[in-house]
């Protein structure tokens, strides 16, 4: 545990700042239940109606918290989304996703926030973080479609691939280890990354396939029909080939046309 710091005097912004820092801390090493008042504020050699001053109650501090850590990981993914020259590929920004969700606690923390009956829904002033993503995963994907001349994906391409991503990222941050063991899988951390690289691969070939130019079909043979009145050009049939019975063999087929007999055949 951090040891308790002698008291001083801060901004209101110092102060938020740290507390949110402490509140993180002990986030990370035990979750949303180790976050306690008291303890943060014996961390920080404050009072205890101090935190309460700057985030009026321990649910307060829990919300400032998730939107902190998210508002930054939401703003380091629109960078390395917006911008392709960073470089930045599909399999690094899922692993700065897992990151903040899985080893810094933030997953547990948004399924207590939403689990929890004391803590109230997001308010309808907050920023909506996934609608802010897919607004800029869905103007990329209109930019490269104009590039390739293609029609631009409908706008739920975008809402559906951030959804997928949030919804495997939080499962896999809180539930991996025994999704792995139900699974037979190998719970090791270079297993799991590689379930993160499938997925980023899968996104991605996903939103590829949505902006690539289409290829035209070639078009079938027509075939030509004979106008009435025309002159085939084509050879004419040849008639059935007639085959005379053998000296010395008496006909056996009766339906034989007369052709087919000789004139001095007796028999």
């Amino acid at each position: 545990m951090p040891e308790p710091k002698s008291r001083r005097r801060r901004t209101a912004e110092e102060a938020r700042h740290e507390i949110l820092a402490a509140a993180q801390r002990r986030l990370a090493e035990g979750g949303p239940e180790a976050i306690r008042l008291q303890d943060i504020a014996r961390d920080l050699g404050i009072s205890h109606p101090t935190i309460l001053h700057h985030f009026e109650s321990r649910e307060g501090l829990m919300r400032a918290l998730a939107r902190s850590a998210m508002g930054a990981l939401n703003a380091d993914v629109l960078r390395a989304i917006s911008d392709p020259d960073r470089g930045a590929s599909p399999e690094e920004v899922l692993e700065r996703v897992f990151e903040t969700l899985g080893e810094s606690g933030h997953a547990r923390l948004l399924a207590w926030t939403a689990l929890s009956e004391r803590t109230p829904l997001p308010r309808t002033g907050e920023p909506q973080l996934l609608r802010t993503l897919a607004d800029v995963v869905h103007r990329r994907l209109g930019e490269e479609a104009r590039v390739a001349g293609v029609r631009a994906p409908a706008r739920e391409e975008a809402d559906f691939a951030v959804r997928l991503v949030a919804s495997a990222m939080i499962g896999d941050a809180l539930l991996g280890d025994v999704l792995s063991r139900l699974g037979g899988l190998s719970a090791e951390r270079a297993a799991q990354r590689r379930f993160r690289v499938w997925l980023a691969r899968l996104l991605d070939d996903r939103l590829r396939e949505q902006v690539a130019p289409q290829s035209k079909p070639q078009p079938k043979p027509r075939r030509r029909t004979r106008r009435a009145g025309a002159h085939s050009t084509a050879r004419p049939s040849a008639p059935p080939r007639v085959v005379a019975p053998l000296p010395g063999r008496r006909q056996r087929n009766a339906t034989t046309t007369a052709a087919t007999i000789r004139p001095n055949d007796t028999r």
